[in-house]
């Protein structure tokens, strides 16, 4: 069992930056790649950057690539997922997973099946 908690969204205004965070839980930390998604209203769950174990390699969805940035730090057990330039249509929920299995690559990370356990969410709003 992995147990995933998400913080760090909020109402904030365009062209700022935010941190969101994600600890965990339960496995060793090193063991299994982290991804981000995201899910606006009235649209389905996507991917926007994944990590992988050792946190050497970082995947980005098109749309995430320039603003985004994704990181973990083994010692605090956290995923973190930098978005720079908040945009409105950034306003999602945001998600943090963790991928259990040792597929290694782009295409082991997009998918929602691709992941295991998942954090409960955090709410990004952007106005302008």
């Amino acid at each position: 069992q992995v147990q995933l908690v998400v913080s760090g969204g909020g109402l904030v205004q365009a062209g700022v930056s935010l941190r969101l965070s994600c600890v965990a839980s339960g496995r060793t930390f090193s063991s299994y790649a982290m991804g981000w998604f995201r899910q606006a209203p009235g649209k389905e769950r996507e991917f926007v950057a994944a990590i992988d174990r050792s946190g050497g390699s970082a995947y980005y969805a098109d749309s995430a690539k320039g603003r985004f940035t994704i990181s973990r730090d083994g010692a605090k057990n956290t995923v973190y997922l930098q978005i720079d330039t908040l945009k409105a249509e950034d306003t999602a929920v945001y998600y943090c997973a963790a991928d259990l299995d040792h597929c290694v690559g782009y295409g082991c990370y997009v998918g929602n099946g691709d992941y295991d356990y998942w954090g409960q969410g955090t709410q990004v709003t952007v106005f302008s």
